[in-house]
């Protein structure tokens, strides 16, 4: 990759929760407030029913009504993308056109998970999306989650497909992420997966990241890409350091059930996560307070 290309959602997108009431069912309205806080808090893109989204326990037809509570919300503030892979081609481009119909700005699709396919086959069902969305496409390449890496000849193979145009990289391994990075297509944009190699990843090319910590620090994370960017490295590392405790208590226990209880404790109420996952320890949260407690006090000096 010659030189950075240009971000097609976004620097800083975030993978927004799926909030719950007490009753376990989407709560529809605390969804779109939280899409506005974010929009007005750093976001340029709002990544919908991915993994922070709790996807494996929405229904399809959840995830519909949150394509389209997210494009009603946004009012063309923010890029929205639209999680639809699962391990099901079949179910995974019904989904990626459902999106479409909401009005979405992309589509992201996740290694299909469980089957562990070869690479062909990885090939073969993100083209399958790709051609049934007729959107601009992101990959998601998260091997801890999936158990499959998408690897970089597949990734290659990928970038020439016409509307896949980035991956979302969560491999959690920096030096072949900045590989990767060096060898794929100029124009193929790769956005940092994992919040705490963000900057590492942006100084190597990257042109962003989807954030989970952005709920909470949004305003700082695009201040620290765009530090990066800009060779403002002082205020890069500043920052980076900064974020550091947040990002260790919100990835302390399965994700995302810190992020949750956070948001609870410290926005408003977004409920429980869905079972198998659980509440967070109140240490988690405590932690998570600590944190923006120092955040806050960086935002006040």
């Amino acid at each position: 990759m010659e030189q950075r290309p240009t971000a097609p959602f976004g620097r800083v997108l975030t993978a927004i929760i799926t909030p719950f009431d007490e009753n376990g069912s989407v709560d529809y309205v605390t969804f779109s407030r939280l899409v506005n806080h974010l929009v007005h808090n750093g976001s340029e893109g709002i990544v919908v029913a991915g993994t922070t989204g709790e996807s494996p326990t929405l229904s399809s037809a959840e995830k519909i009504s949150l394509f389209r509570a997210a494009v009603d919300a946004a009012k063309d503030k923010t890029y929205i993308v639209a999680g639809v892979g699962t391990y099901n081609t079949a179910e995974s481009c019904e989904s990626a056109r459902a999106a479409r119909d909401c009005g979405v700005d992309g589509v992201m699709a996740v290694t299909p998970y469980y089957s562990k396919p070869p690479q062909s086959g990885i090939v073969a069902h993100m083209t399958a999306i790709a051609d049934a969305a007729e959107l601009p496409m992101m990959v998601y390449n998260i091997p801890g989650r999936t158990c499959k890496l998408i690897e970089l000849d597949t990734l290659i193979e990928l970038a020439g497909h016409p509307h896949i145009c980035c991956v979302k990289d969560a491999v959690d391994n920096v030096p072949w992420s900045l590989d990767a990075i060096r060898a794929l297509p100029e124009g193929f944009a790769v956005y940092s997966g994992s919040d705490g190699v963000t900057k590492q990843l942006v100084e190597g090319g990257a042109v962003g990241v989807v954030s989970v910590a952005s709920h909470l620090a949004g305003v700082e994370i695009a201040k620290m890409v765009d530090a990066v960017i800009s060779g403002d490295d002082d205020t890069a590392v500043e920052i980076d350091e900064l974020l550091e405790p947040l990002i260790a208590a919100l990835f302390s226990e399965p994700s995302p059930m810190p992020l949750k209880a956070g948001l609870t404790a410290y926005w408003d109420s977004v409920g429980s996560p869905r079972l198998p996952l659980v509440d967070a320890q109140p240490e988690t949260t405590e932690a998570i307070g600590d944190a923006l407690t120092a955040i806050n006090r960086y935002r006040g000096s």
